[in-house]
């Protein structure tokens, strides 16, 4: 576990012993003296700790396992799961036949851009405290359909001039995560 990590865990340990302390779950009040510290001090605590483990693995050059196309059992539709990391799937020039993607507190990204889709297709996505990048070609339209609660899905794709373009329905259940669509 790398440093940063640690002390942004610790700093979030300070910011929920400091709302168990005001909530009257625990006693510390010889800590917290100053009437300044009351709602600034478990904010900045629970900030920085958070900012601190997300960067510490923004920075990481190996968040990402590259990870071979799983082919789902009818040859066609692939399966990604991640849990507790990240994993990331590249197409470079293969069909997409569509997807299933499940990410349990972790992260998964799939590359789609150099994909080739000639039909309709569908990705189905369900995130727990966790997160999914797609990455899509200019040639196709996105289409979400999405049922979230604390999440949700941004979709930054650009939308293709052709009206006779394949379409990408993705259908997204995120709990605590999200999706992120771009090109």
């Amino acid at each position: 576990m790398k440093t940063r990590t640690i002390i942004g865990i610790l700093l979030i340990v300070a910011g929920v012993w400091k709302l168990a302390n005001m909530w009257g779950i625990i006693d510390c009040d010889w800590l917290w003296r100053q009437e300044w510290t009351a709602y600034v001090a478990p904010t900045l605590l629970l900030y920085v700790g958070a900012i601190t483990i997300v960067d510490s693995y923004r920075r990481d050059p190996d968040q990402w396992l590259q990870r071979p196309l799983p082919i789902g059992e009818e040859g066609k539709r692939i399966h990604c799961s991640a849990h507790y990391g990240g994993d990331e799937y590249i197409y470079h020039g293969e069909p997409f036949h569509g997807a299933r993607l499940d990410a349990f507190c972790g992260g998964i990204r799939l590359d789609l851009r150099q994909a080739t889709i000639t039909e309709d297709e569908e990705i189905d996505i369900h995130t727990f405290c966790g997160g999914v990048e797609l990455l899509v070609p200019e040639t196709v339209n996105v289409v979400v359909k999405s049922r979230s609660f604390i999440g949700g899905v941004g979709n930054h794709a650009l939308r293709a001039n052709d009206k006779q373009a394949p379409c990408l329905h993705i259908i997204a259940s995120n709990f605590f995560g999200g999706v992120d669509i771009k090109n």
